[in-house]
């Protein structure tokens, strides 16, 4: 027997598997980041270092090549940096870098690290040469690889690992730190 509570319950059913069933399709595209906002954050963030660079920033794009995720982040940040990405008083000009050449990787002033790379190696080869690490991956920077991790999407969030920090000898001034979280 179909009663009004029975036609309530299917109606809720039907609207629950709808609402899934969108976020199926639609969630991956809403969950991805936005790199030109990402990085419009991390080129300001990288003003509030105490003597912190201006004008012209090499960026080095760390990525593992057997990857696809980091190379796809790669290839998405390199294209929002194009010729050069104004953020604040820094011009971000993108250099990509393989995960496995941080170490050796020239004329870098900082690196972005994708996704999946290895966080542990890649932040020890960053560390050993005093260079400031960000990343949009909540693990990297919990890790301790990554100095300051960046995300816009859904909102703007800015972390700060303080040990990370301290190995590279970085500092952020009083005003920044009211903005940030610090782990």
């Amino acid at each position: 027997m179909i009663t009004p509570q029975s036609k309530t319950l299917n109606l809720r059913a039907n609207l629950v598997r709808a609402a899934l069933a969108a976020a199926v399709v639609c969630g991956p595209g809403l969950a991805h980041a936005d790199p030109a906002k990402d990085l419009q954050v991390a080129g300001r963030a990288l003003t509030f270092l105490e003597n912190g660079p201006t004008g012209r920033v090499v960026l080095g794009v760390v990525f593992d090549p057997a990857k696809p995720a980091s190379v796809a982040e790669k290839n998405a940040v390199m294209a929002a940096i194009g010729g050069g990405y104004a953020a604040g008083a820094v011009t971000l000009v993108g250099k990509p870098v393989e995960a496995d050449d941080v170490a050796g990787a020239a004329g870098v002033n900082a690196f972005f690290v994708t996704g999946g790379v290895n966080y542990g190696a890649v932040g020890g080869a960053a560390k050993a040469r005093k260079i400031v690490t960000i990343g949009s991956a909540p693990a990297c920077v919990a890790s301790g690889a990554c100095v300051m991790g960046v995300t816009t999407d859904p909102k703007v969030e800015i972390v700060v690992n303080r040990s990370a920090a301290a190995a590279v000898g970085v500092a952020f001034k009083a005003a920044f730190r009211m903005m940030i979280k610090e782990i």
